[in-house]
């Protein structure tokens, strides 16, 4: 086994959890270079998802600033489209930490964003050759297996009643690290869009908080940069990964509060 102290590659995010520390990330949408990466890292972010669901932006762009977070020591994530395996890897081969899948349904989704994710034996992700995350130094490809999967996430969305109701099943699929609770679309197939302290969207927490328990997984709040309170709350109740907001909502706020400075 490698001791952590001699592990080439490191994932802050992965290392805070284990620690039982909270982590906050911020989704980027908008910004398309790597200036992005130092304004999280000064803002004090632990972290970036890049948001491939609901945005243009290209994949060139998105592995360049995946490198530059990871010279930082900010974990890039990377929100897929989808459960596409071939785009998975080019994902990960562009620099990503790991992936946030949107509106996982069942463990076997999860298992199958698991194997795109990681080489055998865990997975079944084709071996790219020297990696950017590792600097592209020439390993051996044992060791570079070795040091990719042990770093890299696979986030799972619950934004659903059919993965509110997989979430035990989710939970414990070896390989998951953070089930993140996508408020906004479940609140919405919930009958209670935008109402983020209904009862129904505060037992869908609670659920998804007590799968993760079982089973040692970080529960991600997601949806919630609107009310910091609940955030708060969800966080003492176990929560361990915030997203919260993305850089368009960020520069729209500050944007409107500078301008309103001079009414």
């Amino acid at each position: 086994m490698h001791d952590e102290t001699t592990r080439l590659l490191r994932n802050p995010v992965k290392e805070k959890l284990a620690r039982g520390e909270s982590v906050y990330s911020m989704t980027v949408r908008l910004v398309r270079t790597v200036d992005i990466a130092a304004i999280a890292h000064t803002a004090g972010f632990d972290s970036v998802y890049i948001d491939l669901e609901h945005s243009s932006f290209p994949l060139e762009a998105a592995g360049q600033i995946c490198m530059a977070c990871n010279h930082l020591g900010v974990t890039p994530l990377v929100r897929v489209p989808g459960p596409d395996p071939s785009f998975i890897a080019r994902v990960m081969d562009s620099g990503a930490m790991g992936i946030v899948v949107p509106g996982v349904q069942s463990a076997d989704e999860a298992r199958a964003a698991v194997r795109a994710v990681k080489h055998a034996p865990w997975g079944e992700r084709s071996l790219a050759g020297a990696a950017p995350q590792l600097h592209y130094r020439s390993l051996p490809a044992e060791q570079t297996v070795r040091e990719l999967d042990h770093a890299s996430m696979v986030v799972a969305q619950i934004e659903s009643q059919a993965g509110l109701d997989a979430a035990d099943a989710i939970a414990a699929v070896d390989g998951v690290d953070i089930l993140l609770v996508g408020a906004n679309d479940l609140s919405v197939e919930l009958g209670v869009a935008g109402q983020m302290d209904h009862p129904e969207v505060h037992e869908a927490f609670l659920r998804v908080i007590k799968a993760c328990r079982e089973h040692g997984k970080t529960v991600g709040i997601g949806g919630l940069g609107g009310r910091p309170d609940l955030i708060r709350q969800y966080l003492e109740l176990g929560g361990g990964y915030v997203s919260t907001g993305n850089d368009i909502s960020f520069l729209t706020a500050a944007a409107a509060q500078k301008r309103k400075q001079f009414d």
